[in-house]
Parts: C-alpha cells; structure tokens; sequence
C-alpha cells in the first residue's frame, strides 16, 4: 500500500462532528489540517467542509488515497448522515475506507484500555476488556454495569452523564478525562490499518450502533399484534 497519500477523516457520531485531512507517510499520519461541523446541522455543512480542507492544500477528492469512517455509537441520524457523506464520495472513485469505533479512537486518545460514552436513557455506551483480554463494547445501564466480572481500573470519559454513572457503578476506577474524540484523532487511531491495506468492503458498511432505533423498540408491539392477510 502506497504510504504517502492523503486521508480524509469523517466523525458525525457526537453532539457535535468534524472532518480531517492528514498525510500517511512511512512515519504515521500527519494531521494536516480539521474541521468542526456544529451539531445537527452534519448534512448541510459536511460535503462543503470536506471541500474546504482538499482545496486549502490544492486538492480534490479523487486526490485521497483513503478514507476513515467513525461509525459509531451514537447518534442515529449523525451516523447515518456521516456514512451516507463517505460512500458518496468513496464509490465514485473506488477510495477505499477504514471504519473505527468512536470508543476506540477515545479510549486512544486517553491512553486506557477502556471508555465510555453518553448513550442517553439512563446508559453507556462501553467499551471494556472480556476475560480474554479482547476489547468489547457494549450498551449498558446500571444493571450491565453492575454485572460486569471485572470492572476498569481505568476507563476513559468526555462527558458529565457518563461520569455520573460510572462514579455510581464503578466507584474504585480511575475516570481519564479528555476532551471528545474527533476525525482527526481518528486518523491517528486508523493509520496502521490504511498502511496495511485493511479496508472494509463499502456495500457492507453499516453503523456500529449498539442500540436499536426508536423506530424498531417502538414499533415492535404493532407489528406482534398485525396478522397475516
């Protein structure tokens, strides 16, 4: 795989987004250069941003060599919209694409095994060890974490909901507190992997969700009661 080329980042999985351009080399990723993307608003500001960044440096986006994708968790409406964006401009081209968590790139970023992240309803979004030592990540409320074999001793956090509830479930670990994870240190998580050419196939590309939508918990008891015609 060719280590000198551009990396475009895209992260719409918070309460607010960001898009990067950073510059594989044989000596890892430099980040050249991000862009904020204020929350909600992800589909009418992402493309343009993207644009900004690649004409800044006099490029275009059949220039990028590759792309990352944070698919999650969080947001079902700013994942969709944010893998929606990258297989729009990946296809056209065959740019191939690197998908991360979003738990991942902050436990990264904190320098810790494990992190969690707000999931609204009283729950977590975790990423922890299992007994194997594998990462694993999960959806948890206070009864998951409760169950949990083995608690963190450290365990990153970026938000106030996220430390109110592991300060109650896990009193004895160590809450690394960083500021949110963005696209560009997604790059940085996902250098090794564009290096060595590990792409996932883009028709199979889906949010890494954790969580199912309003729309299947809520719409469930109607379609147990319909009946065949």
């Amino acid at each position: 795989m060719d280590v000198d080329m551009l990396v475009l980042g895209v992260d719409t999985c918070g309460p607010s987004g960001s898009v990067a351009l950073g510059r594989l080399t044989g000596h890892g990723m430099e980040v050249i250069a991000q862009k904020e993307l204020a929350g909600r608003t992800y589909s009418a500001t992402l493309v343009a941003a993207v644009g900004e960044l690649l004409a800044a440096v006099g490029a275009g986006v059949k220039d990028l060599g590759a792309m990352v994708a944070v698919n999650g968790p969080g947001s079902f409406t700013g994942v969709r919209v944010g893998l929606s964006a990258v297989k729009g401009l990946a296809e056209p081209g065959g740019i191939p694409v690197t998908a991360v968590s979003r738990l991942a790139v902050l436990a990264r970023k904190a320098q810790t095994p494990a992190a969690a992240l707000d999931a609204h309803r009283n729950e977590l979004f975790v990423r922890a060890q299992s007994p194997d030592g594998a990462p694993v990540e999960l959806l948890a409320g206070n009864e998951e974490l409760a169950g949990l074999q083995s608690a963190p001793s450290r365990i990153a956090v970026c938000d106030e909901a996220a430390v109110a509830l592991l300060t109650a479930a896990w009193p004895d670990a160590a809450l690394v507190r960083v500021e949110p994870p963005t696209a560009a240190d997604a790059l940085e998580l996902a250098a090794a992997a564009v290096a060595a050419g590990e792409f996932v196939d883009l028709a199979l590309l889906d949010g890494h969700y954790l969580r199912r939508s309003d729309a299947e918990i809520f719409g469930e008891p109607a379609v147990a009661g319909s009946h065949p015609a």
